[in-house]
C-alpha cells in the first residue's frame, strides 16, 4: 500500500495550512481526520477554514468535510470505511493522499487497522441509563474497557453524557460480541506533527475563539437549531456547539459562554496532546516540528523527510 502522509497536532496549531500546502508540493488531496467537520454547515464552529484550500490560485481537493447532516451521529466505523475509500481513490488516481486533523481516535484507527463492529443502538441500555451523570457514565465506561482491554473512547471524545453512553453501548456490544469483527486493513504511514508550546497555543485558541464568534458562530448555530435539529442533538458535538446553544436556549449569558468555551478549548487541546502521546507509547513514531517555525521550514523538512 502507499504510504499516506499523517500531518497532526492540537487545535490552532495551523494543521490545515501545513497539509494544504504540503499537498500543493507533492500533488496530493487532503483526507480530513476531524470528527465535526464531516457535518454539513456546521462550518465557522469546527473550523473548516475553506479558504486554506486555495492556494495561489490552486485548489487542493479535500475529502470527508461535508459528508453528512447534523443531528446525525457519525461514527468511528463509518469513518474508517470512508477513510479508506478516499484514500484507495486518491492513490488510483496518481496521487498522494494526506491525512489531516486533531480527531486522535479516528487517525489511530485507520493507521492502525482498529477492527470495529457495526454496533447498533441498544435502546434497552440507553433508556437504563438516561438521567446518569457524566462521571458516573465515565466510571461505568472503564470499567468495561478493563473487560474489553480496548484504547478506545478516553475523555479527548467522550465528553458529555450522550457520547458516554454511546461509548458504554459500543463496549458493551464488544464484549457480548467478540467474533464479529470486521477485517480493516492498517494504512501504512509516516506521521508529523505540530507541537507547540502551551502559553502560545493559548493565546492562539483565544484569539481564534473571538474570531469565530466576530464572523458568525451564534447566528450559524441559531439557523442549525431553526433548522429542526434539536438543542441536545446540536450538544451532542460538543464545545462550541454545546456552550453556544446552551447561550442561545437562555441558559448561560455571553460572558458565561465564552468563559467556559475558552477553558474547555483549552482543556480539549491539552487531552489531544495526551491522546497523541498515547499513540507513540502504543507504537506509533511521530516526527514532531515546531509549529512556531515558518511554514516554508516545515514543509522543507518533510519534504525532505520523504
Amino acid at each position: 500500500m502507499q504510504k499516506l502522509i499523517t500531518i497532526l497536532g492540537p487545535t490552532a496549531c495551523g494543521k490545515t495550512t501545513l497539509a494544504t500546502h504540503l499537498a500543493l508540493q507533492c500533488d496530493g488531496e487532503i483526507i480530513s481526520a476531524d470528527s465535526r467537520q464531516v457535518y454539513r454547515r456546521m462550518d465557522i464552529g469546527t473550523g473548516k477554514d475553506i479558504d486554506d484550500y486555495h492556494i495561489d490560485g490552486h485548489d487542493i481537493s479535500y475529502h470527508l468535510i461535508d459528508i453528512c447532516e447534523p443531528g446525525t451521529k457519525y461514527n468511528l466505523f463509518e469513518y474508517q470505511q470512508d477513510c479508506l475509500n478516499a484514500y484507495n481513490d486518491i492513490v488510483q488516481r496518481g496521487k498522494q493522499p494526506v491525512l489531516c486533523g486533531g480527531t486522535g481516535l479516528y487517525i489511530e484507527s485507520v493507521i492502525r487497522g482498529y477492527q470495529l463492529s457495526p454496533v447498533p443502538q441498544n435502546q434497552q441500555l440507553r433508556d437504563s441509563l438516561e438521567g446518569r451523570s457524566l462521571e458516573e457514565l465515565t466510571q461505568m465506561l472503564e470499567q468495561l474497557k478493563k473487560q474489553t482491554g480496548t484504547t478506545m473512547h478516553n475523555t479527548t471524545d467522550v465528553d458529555s453524557p450522550q457520547r458516554a453512553i454511546r461509548a458504554i453501548e459500543i463496549e458493551t456490544y464488544n464484549l457480548q460480541h467478540p467474533t464479529q469483527r470486521r477485517q480493516f486493513p492498517a494504512i501504512p504511514s509516516i506521521i508529523f506533527g505540530l507541537d507547540i508550546n502551551r502559553e502560545t497555543r493559548r493565546q492562539r485558541i483565544s484569539q481564534r475563539l473571538r474570531q469565530r464568534l466576530d464572523n458568525g458562530m451564534v447566528d450559524e448555530i441559531r439557523q442549525i437549531l431553526a433548522s429542526g435539529v434539536t438543542p441536545d442533538d446540536l450538544m451532542y458535538y460538543g464545545l462550541e456547539y454545546k456552550f453556544v446553544t446552551l447561550y442561545v436556549i437562555g441558559q448561560l449569558s455571553y460572558e458565561q459562554m465564552v468563559h467556559d468555551l475558552e477553558i474547555a478549548i483549552h482543556q480539549f487541546a491539552k487531552r489531544q496532546m495526551t491522546w497523541f502521546r498515547g499513540m507513540e507509547r502504543r507504537g506509533l513514531h511521530i516526527h514532531w516540528m515546531d509549529a512556531s517555525q515558518p511554514l516554508s521550514q516545515n514543509i522543507n523538512q518533510i519534504l525532505s523527510f520523504l
